[in-house]
């Protein structure tokens, strides 16, 4: 195995483990709500710092590969993919994250029925799904799982539209728990943008693979960008 061979595999290593710290992450901060455990959501933030100092690593490895040991084609997309899965994996920690300050900051009086019509935990649970599909589409170089990311993003989408509405209607006859409300559709879109990146991943997953471009182009679209 050359030097180069053995930092790529080094780097997808640590690419994984990225990931399934963030699922963790992401999978507690949304059982502290549907728990109303403060504990939980204290450990998210605290572990917030080992996703930071593990996506500065991530970073100064594939900055190593790129000026030291020269990649070329397929493992040059590789490389460039990571920087960018990187990114991604770090915002969904961000979103985790903030997700755990709300709960926090609404101290164990979120109204289960609201959480219920909403659909925040049908939401939570697809967005989980589609981060362990994600997980396990780089980990196998699986663009058709990759791929099956997509039609799921759109039900998150769908969820966050709806979300305003149901909070709306439900102040109306709640005015006591306005905050609460508010808090819900926060997090609400917190796991609609984390879908948002996960899909990122997808398609970075796909580019590094097949050499294609899905970015800003309609989903499934044929005429995908070659390089």
């Amino acid at each position: 195995m050359t030097r180069l061979q053995e930092e790529l595999k080094q780097l997808r290593e640590s690419v994984s483990d990225m990931a399934t710290l963030v699922k963790n992450q992401l999978k507690k901060s949304v059982c502290s709500l549907l728990d109303e455990d403060e504990d939980m959501a204290n450990e998210v933030i605290a572990n917030e710092k080992r996703v930071n100092a593990l996506e500065l690593k991530i970073d100064r490895d594939c900055e190593y590969i790129f000026t030291l040991l020269n990649p070329v084609a397929h493992d040059m997309r590789f490389v460039f993919s990571n920087l960018k899965i990187n990114s991604d994996m770090e915002r969904i920690g961000d979103y985790a994250e903030g997700i755990a300050k709300l709960v926090l900051l609404g101290k164990k009086t979120f109204d289960k029925s609201l959480i219920e019509k909403i659909k925040l935990k049908e939401m939570s649970d697809t967005s989980l799904l589609m981060m362990g599909d994600v997980t396990k589409a780089y980990c196998e170089d699986n663009t058709k799982i990759a791929r099956s990311i997509f039609a799921r993003d759109l039900e998150l989408n769908e969820i966050n539209r709806n979300a305003s509405d149901i909070a709306e209607e439900y102040i109306k006859n709640n005015l006591d728990r306005i905050q609460q409300a508010l808090l819900i559709v926060s997090i609400i879109r917190k796991l609609e943008r984390v879908g948002d990146h996960i899909t990122n991943i997808a398609e970075e997953v796909i580019f590094y693979k097949e050499a294609k471009i899905l970015r800003h182009i309609e989903k499934g679209n044929s005429n995908q960008k070659e390089i």
